[in-house]
This record gives C-alpha cells, sequence and structure tokens, in this order.
C-alpha cells in the first residue's frame, strides 16, 4: 500500500469514527435529588472535567458538508489540518503538473500567459474566497483573516525562504557579473557565487513591485483616518485590481512575441557592431575624421573593397559575403535574415542594391548610433576612438541578458500521442480544482476551529502552515529546477516566483476585495497590508536593477521572513493596530 493510499484510509477511518454520538457522563457521586441512584449524574460540569478534556460536553463543531468530520480539541483539529493541507497539496501538484502538460501541446501564449498563472493562483484563490463566504457577516468577518494570512504568507515565503533556497541550490561561479553555466568551483564564496538571470526576469519583478497598488489605495483611508470613505477604497482598489489582472495576463500572452522582437533586435546590433569593428580593421581605425565625424573617403574605399565585381552597387550575395566573412560566432545568425535588413537600412532606392552613396550614408548613420551607445572616447595608446568596441561590448552583454534563444533544454521534436496526453492535462486540472473546491471550506473551518482551542490567532496559523500547503509543491518545482545551475533555468525560476506574487497581488486580492465589498465586511488589516509591501517592494526594487545575486543576497530574503512575522505580531498585538 501506498503511502497516499495509507493517508486516505487513515482519513476514511476518522471520518467514520468522527460522526456526532450523544453520551452521557457517569459518577460514584449520589444523587443530590434521590436516595437511590440510577447511575447518571445530572450535574452539567463534574469537577474533574474541569481540566482540558480530550472532548468537549459543552463545545459544538459544525460539520462540514453535513458529514465531514469535526471536532473541538486541540490535536483533532491539528490532525484534521495536516489532512485538509496534504489534500490542497495534492491540489495544488494535480493542477501544476496538469498545467505543464498542456504547456506542452499547446505551447505559451495564451496557455502560458493566462490559465497557467490563474491555476496556479486557484488553491490560495479558493482558500480565500471560502473563507469569507462562512456563515453571517460575524462569522466570515472573523475567518476572513484566515484569507488575508493565507495571502501574506504565500507571498512572503515565495520572496524569502524560496527565494533564498533558490541562490543556494542554483549557484555558479560568478565572471563579469554573469554565472556561469553548470560550474562551482569556489564552493561558498559569499561574492564570487551566486546565480544570474536574464533581463526578462528583471521585468517580472517591476511588475510584481507594481501589482502592490491596490493595496495602497484600499489601506489609504485608515491611513488619513477616515471611516466614510472605506467601502468606496475596496471598490476602487477592486476595480483597479481587475483591470492589473487583465493587463498582466494580455502581457504573459504577448510576452514571447516581444522576446522575439527583441532579441531579432539585438541580433541586428550585434551585424552592425561586426561590420563596423570589420570596417575599422580594414581602415586602421581612421573611420572618423580628427573632429569625430565619419571619413566619408575612408568609407568610400571601404565600399570598393567590399564591391568585388566593381560594378558600383553591392548586391546582397556581396553583402551576405561580407557577413559570412565576419563570423559571428557568438550568435546564432541567420544570415540571409542579416542582409535582408541591412537592405532595409541602406537601399533607400529600393532596387536591392546598395549604391557607393547609400552605402555612405548608412554606414555614417551606423557610426552616429553606435557612437551614443559607446561613447566617443579615444583610446590611450593607438589616439584612436574606441566607441565601436564599447558599442560591440555592450551589444553582446545585452543579447547575454535577453537570455538564450532555445525555448527549452531539451530539444522535443514531436508530442507523442497529444489526444492522450490532452486528455491526461485536463483530467489532472479538473480533479486538481474539484479538490481544491471541495476542501478549502473544511480547511479554513479546521484553522478557525484550532485558532479557537488554542488561543492562537488564526491569522499565524495560516500564516505559516497554510502556504506550505498550497505553494509546497510549486517550491519544490522551483528549487529543483533552479538546482541545474543554468542562467535559463535560474530565470524561469525567478521569473515564475515574480509572477505567482503577482498573482497573489491581483487575482487572490480581487477576491479578497470582492468577499470584503459584497458582504459588507470591514477591512482592518494595516500590520498584514503593511508586511506584503515592504517584502514586495524591497525584493522587487533589489531584483528589478541587476541580474546577478551573489551568494550572499540569500542572507537578505532568509532575514525578511521572521521579520515580516514579528512585525505583524508586533503591530497587531503590542500596539493594537488594525
Amino acid at each position: 500500500m501506498t503511502a497516499k493510499n495509507f493517508l486516505f484510509l487513515v482519513f476514511f477511518t476518522f471520518c467514520l469514527s468522527s460522526f456526532p454520538s450523544h453520551a452521557r457522563f457517569t459518577t460514584t457521586r449520589p444523587s443530590p435529588t434521590a436516595l437511590v441512584s440510577d447511575g447518571v449524574s445530572t450535574v452539567e460540569n463534574p469537577p474533574y472535567l474541569l481540566l482540558k478534556p480530550l472532548v468537549s460536553a459543552e463545545e459544538t463543531c459544525e460539520q462540514s458538508y453535513g458529514f465531514l468530520p469535526c471536532t473541538t480539541t486541540v490535536l483533532g483539529n491539528l490532525f484534521l489540518i495536516l489532512v485538509y493541507g496534504y489534500l490542497m497539496y495534492l491540489a495544488a501538484t494535480y493542477l501544476s503538473n496538469g498545467s505543464e502538460l498542456l504547456l506542452e501541446i499547446l505551447g505559451p501564449g495564451i496557455v502560458g500567459g493566462l490559465f497557467l498563472p490563474m491555476l496556479g493562483a486557484l488553491p490560495d484563490a479558493m482558500l480565500i474566497l471560502v473563507s469569507g463566504l462562512s456563515g453571517t457577516a460575524e462569522t466570515a468577518q472573523s475567518q476572513v483573516s484566515v484569507g488575508m494570512g493565507l495571502l501574506a504568507g504565500s507571498t512572503v515565503m515565495l520572496l524569502t525562504l524560496i527565494w533564498g533556497s533558490c541562490v543556494v541550490v542554483g549557484k555558479c561561479d560568478l565572471r563579469d557579473s554573469f554565472a556561469v553555466d553548470g560550474t562551482n568551483t569556489k564552493g561558498f564564496s559569499l561574492t564570487e557565487t551566486g546565480v544570474s538571470t536574464d533581463i526578462w526576469t528583471c521585468y517580472a519583478a517591476r511588475i510584481m513591485a507594481i501589482s502592490v497598488f491596490p493595496f495602497l489605495i484600499v489601506q489609504l483611508p485608515q491611513v488619513l483616518h477616515s471611516t466614510s470613505g472605506r467601502h468606496l477604497a475596496v471598490l476602487i482598489a477592486l476595480i483597479v485590481s481587475i483591470l492589473m489582472l487583465i493587463s498582466y495576463c494580455v502581457y504573459q500572452v504577448f510576452q514571447p512575441w516581444i522576446q522575439r522582437r527583441r532579441l531579432a533586435f539585438v541580433k541586428h546590433k550585434h551585424v552592425i557592431s561586426g561590420i563596423l569593428r570589420h570596417l575599422k580593421m580594414h581602415s586602421l581605425g581612421r573611420l572618423l575624421t580628427d573632429d569625430g565625424e565619419p571619413n566619408t573617403e575612408i568609407i568610400k574605399k571601404l565600399f570598393e573593397t567590399v564591391d568585388e565585381n566593381h560594378d558600383g552597387a553591392l548586391s546582397p550575395t556581396e553583402l551576405k559575403a561580407l557577413i559570412i566573412g565576419i563570423r559571428f560566432e557568438e550568435i546564432d545568425l541567420d544570415r540571409d535574415d542579416a542582409v535582408r535588413k541591412v537592405l532595409e537600412d541602406f537601399d533607400t532606392s529600393r532596387d536591392s542594391l546598395v549604391q557607393e552613396d547609400e552605402f555612405v550614408r548608412g554606414i555614417s548613420k551606423w557610426i552616429y548610433e553606435a557612437k551614443q551607445i559607446g561613447g566617443a572616447d579615444l583610446e590611450s595608446n593607438s589616439g584612436t576612438y574606441k566607441f565601436i568596441d564599447d558599442f560591440h561590448h555592450q551589444t553582446k552583454r545585452e543579447h547575454t541578458l535577453l537570455g538564450p534563444e532555445e525555448q527549452s533544454d531539451e530539444v522535443v521534436e514531436s508530442v507523442e500521442n497529444p489526444r492522450w496526453i490532452s486528455f491526461k492535462a485536463v483530467l489532472m486540472l479538473l480533479l486538481g480544482t474539484i479538490i481544491a473546491a471541495a476542501f478549502a471550506d473544511p480547511l479554513v473551518d479546521a484553522v478557525d476551529n484550532f485558532s479557537s482551542a488554542t488561543s492562537i490567532p488564526s491569522f499565524f496559523i495560516s500564516f505559516i502552515a497554510l502556504p506550505l500547503a498550497t505553494n509546497s509543491s510549486e517550491a519544490v518545482s522551483a528549487i529543483i529546477f533552479a538546482s541545474r545551475k543554468k542562467q535559463r533555468t535560474a530565470s524561469l525560476t525567478f521569473s515564475e516566483l515574480y509572477g505567482a506574487v503577482t498573482m497573489n497581488n491581483v487575482l487572490c486580492l480581487s477576491v479578497f476585495l470582492a468577499l470584503v465589498y459584497v458582504r459588507g465586511l470591514t477591512w482592518d488589516f494595516s500590520s498584514e497590508v503593511l508586511v506584503i509591501l515592504i517584502v514586495c517592494v524591497l525584493m522587487g526594487a533589489f531584483a528589478s536593477f541587476r541580474t546577478s545575486f551573489p551568494l550572499w543576497t540569500c542572507s537578505i530574503a532568509y532575514v525578511l521572513y521572521p521579520f515580516s512575522l514579528g512585525l505583524v505580531y508586533v503591530l497587531d498585538y503590542v500596539f493594537g493596530w488594525s
């Protein structure tokens, strides 16, 4: 019997043994109303039961759906939290695996940009939804802290414990601010080992930092000590959050196209820098005059060397020969595409030939562009301008930051049996959704009952425990992916972490705000919002303007987790924030 089957058997046995039962307390004390005792006491609270009982006679609990087990004891609710938490973990795993299979069949775009982020946030959204739908408004107000605890806890855990662990397991040797794929010869050096990401990961971090804007809106009336505008602020924040969710999904859908366009543009810049370096070498560095302007006479002589048949025009074949002779080894260059783009830059007459005057104008234009990017400083030894070399180095760095061109580490020719994989993916997604929807409410009830039994605020239980259930599969996947020790896998790992937090800040927050607005609940989560703002803005700003993360940066993430938990405790239970 597998561990899963055993757990379900234990859960089923517990269900059977947990239906309500009626019992009477027996005692040897004489009855106060009769000389002869029938063995049944009418004393409601026997003295020996004033200690913490395993089963309470007075306290009652309400069974979820009328048949799932419930209890008022500490150990019983702890057991239920573990069982329901495991089931939520199972739901998250099914959703994650099903999403990957669906992505394999349909590719990125709508699937990768729209459905997968939403499915990843579905368990959290379910828990938040049921926490505010249960019972009366008063009951919902008390249980909604579970949803806020989950929202804050998921965000903090992803950006602290998981983020730092990905840096540790994914570290490689750092060279020129870039991690060398698969190389780890410097051990645990805090400054010489680490991870590096592409520029798209920086954009994901910036989007994550921007996504906290609805929190600022909903918190504004409390900052201004206004009570009349709180309901309106919740509505405005809800609208903004939904608009940001739609915008984020649209961006994710079009990001692969944007990335391809950006990469093609940088490849063309590589061609420009390569041709300029080639011409500089053949002109002995005299492409510019003493006053820094393009040297027209030298450019004309260079034109004559490229014009092999000396017909006064450069054909596509001659341009292709020039590009082949330069040997662009740093990039996977499509030479025909490179020739087409050079013609677009030079051929103003649109006759598919480059005349001498067009060549001079085109090279002069490239020189001005290179000077703007690379500067126009003189080399110290030769007295010539070195902006072309600087332009080349910056273009090479930009290409590296964009990441490698391949879409996956493994080249997949075709997907075998796509119908079966599609059916399996849909089945896993459906099963994960059903499990998440079915057991979200019982889990919230168990957390609330455990809070009542232990006098521990439900926020802290949901802040610490529930994210482990709903995000554990995502966390394990991220750490395993980062352990491959490649720039591309590190970029994807951190981008997914930032994307998950973004979905928390827009999708899960939208669900939360909708509950608060529709049910007329009170927004009293100042300390929790402050923690989310601090962690998202700090980590977002930290990751938005750098692509290299030495090993020492993981300490920042690890320190932020206990700091966040302690900050909420101090503000809520020492200073009485609400």
